[in-house]
């Protein structure tokens, strides 16, 4: 689950999710783009539909710029628009995090 913007909750509560979230905003990245290829700012809105939170512009910027370095997420320009994929690597290291997840919410329970 996810805070929304609006939702209080104690300060660890406030501090887990921003550490979960904006923090953490490669796992997001990566599972838009598990589903298509899209564009920096269009990335943002989907992440803020889909998760309850809107990173920064260069929050996205950056996050982008360095999974593409690692190889986790290729770049092709199209006209002014450059849109962004998931490589095989992405696809292995999201699948990592879930998993990583999981298995911290069954500790847990």
């Amino acid at each position: 689950m996810v805070a929304r913007k609006n939702e209080t909750g104690s300060t660890p509560v406030r501090r887990l999710v921003s550490l979960n979230t904006y923090d953490c905003l490669w796992i997001y990245v990566l599972r838009i783009l598990l589903d298509a290829p899209v564009h920096a700012y269009a990335l943002r809105k989907m992440i803020e539909k889909r998760f309850g939170f809107e990173p920064g512009m260069v929050s996205a910027y950056k996050v982008l710029y360095l999974l593409e370095q690692d190889g986790y997420v290729t770049s092709k320009e199209q006209g002014r628009v450059t849109n962004y994929g998931i490589t095989p690597a992405g696809k292995k290291v999201l699948l990592d995090a879930r998993k990583f997840y999981e298995k911290q919410a069954g500790i847990l329970k």
